[in-house]
C-alpha cells in the first residue's frame, strides 16, 4: 500500500530549542534492510519474478500469518513472519518507501527506541485484530506495524502541538484518510483490520510514551527504552533470519 507523505519537516517552534537536526534513520533503515533481505530470498526461492508481481503463494504458504495454521498448528510465530513477507514487487516497494517517510521523522522527533517497539507491537497488534475478524485469510506485509508508526506520529503532532506546524498534522490525517479509503476499495485483498489494529497499537503507545510536559524532551528515552527498542530490533532481525530459512525450505 502507498502513503501521501508532507514533503516538508516538521516545523518547531523556536522555544523547543534548535536540536532537531536530520540524521541518518538507524533503526529505521535495519527495518528495512530486514525486509528488502526476505524479498530477496522471494526473488530466489519463491515462485520466480513474474510470480512476485502479482503475488507470491509459496513465500505466503510458508512463513506468511496464516491464521489457520496459527491457531491449529500452534505455529505462532506467523503473527510475525507475515509482516516480514510480500505479495510482490509493488507491495514491497511502497511499504518500504512508507516506512522510510515515516520512520525517519519519528527517529527526529523521538528516540529511535520507539520505531522499533511501536513497529513490533503494531505488527503484533494488527495481527491480533485480523486473527479476530479475518480468521481464515492469510496475510502478508509490513503494513500493519507501519501504520503503527503513523498512530504513534499523530497522537505527537497533536500532544506536542505548540512545536509542530498544522501542515505536518494535516498531513497525518490525510493518510490515516487515504489508507483506509484506499483498503474499502480494495477490501478484498488489503486487510484492512490489520491496519486498523496497528494504528490502534501505535497510538495507544504514543499515548503512554509521549510526555504531555512541553519541558521534556520526547527524544530522550530512559535506560529501559533504549533496551527495550534494541530487544524489537533484534526480535525483527530474527525473525526475517527464520523467515528466509521458512522460505528457502518450504516444499
Amino acid at each position: 500500500m502507498s502513503f501521501q507523505y508532507v514533503k516538508d519537516e516538521p516545523e518547531i517552534a523556536e522555544e523547543f530549542g534548535p536540536a532537531v537536526v536530520p540524521k541518518f534513520p538507524l533503526y529505521t533503515a535495519i527495518l528495512i534492510a530486514c525486509i528488502a533481505a526476505v524479498f530477496a530470498s522471494q526473488l530466489i526461492f519463491g515462485d520466480g519474478l513474474g510470480s512476485l508481481l502479482l503475488g507470491d503463494s509459496h513465500s505466503a504458504r510458508a512463513a506468511g500469518f496464516d491464521k489457520l495454521r496459527f491457531y491449529k498448528y500452534h505455529e505462532y510465530w506467523r503473527i510475525l513472519t507475515g509482516a516480514t513477507v510480500h505479495g510482490g514487487l509493488i507491495h514491497a516497494g511502497m511499504n518500504c518507501y512508507a516506512f522510510y517517510s515515516f520512520g525517519r521523522v519519528m527517529e527526529m522527533l523521538a528516540n529511535r527506541a520507539h520505531v522499533a517497539i511501536v513497529f513490533l507491537l503494531a505488527a503484533i497488534g494488527g495481527g491480533i485484530l485480523s486473527l479476530i475478524f479475518l480468521p481464515g485469510a492469510t496475510s502478508v506485509g509490513a503494513s500493519g506495524g507501519i501504520v503503527g508508526l503513523i498512530g504513534y506520529l499523530a497522537v505527537y503532532a497533536f500532544r506536542r502541538r505548540d512545536f509542530i506546524s498544522k501542515e505536518f498534522r494535516r498531513g497525518l490525517i490525510f493518510n490515516i484518510g487515504f489508507i483506509f479509503l484506499y483498503g474499502l476499495a480494495l477490501y478484498q485483498v488489503i486487510d484492512n483490520f490489520g491496519h486498523l489494529g496497528g494504528l490502534i497499537t501505535g497510538a495507544i503507545y504514543g499515548f503512554i510514551s509521549i510526555p504531555s510536559d512541553p519541558y521534556v524532551d520526547p527524544r530522550d528515552a530512559s535506560a529501559a527504552t533504549r533496551v527495550f527498542g534494541l530487544g524489537a530490533l533484534l526480535i525483527f532481525i530474527a525473525t526475517s533470519v527464520l523467515s528466509i530459512l521458512l522460505i528457502a525450505n518450504f516444499s
